[in-house]
């Protein structure tokens, strides 16, 4: 008994979810390919974003070439956790957001970026780039 009040005082806040639902501010990005991810992350520290504390939506955006590619990706990342989303699903190339929650090291990015890029060829589109979203 004295043990379970012990762990259940030591257990840390869950973490806020945060959602890509169009309040979120950009705080860091990565639209060239031949930028180091590890760079981006750098800069967001300088620039006084708690990279180690702070909660962060990464949205990534893929061209793909219809809605059947964009279908396909929310059928392979949604188990993940990602969101996938088709703003204007009538343009085409068909410009697609998929975002989720991440915690963010130097690693973080440059693993996803190369999960998306290979993605996006599978299903005959590219991996433009990525931003990473927090609060104000």
């Amino acid at each position: 008994m004295i043990l379970e009040r012990f762990l259940r005082r030591r257990r840390p806040e869950p973490a806020p979810v945060l959602v890509d639902d169009g309040t979120l501010t950009v705080v860091g990005s990565c639209f060239d390919p031949a930028r180091a991810d590890s760079a981006v992350v750098a800069e967001m520290r300088a620039a006084g974003v708690a990279v180690e504390t702070g909660v962060f939506v990464m949205r990534h955006v893929l061209t793909l070439p219809d809605l059947a590619a964009s279908d396909e990706a929310a059928r392979i990342l949604t188990p993940d956790g990602w969101a996938v989303a088709a703003p204007a699903p009538d343009e085409r190339p068909l410009r697609v957001l998929i975002s989720r929650q991440q915690v963010l090291t130097g690693l973080e990015p440059a693993r996803e970026r190369t999960r998306m890029a290979g993605l996006a060829q599978r299903l005959g589109g590219d991996a433009e780039g990525y931003e990473v979203l927090a609060r104000g």
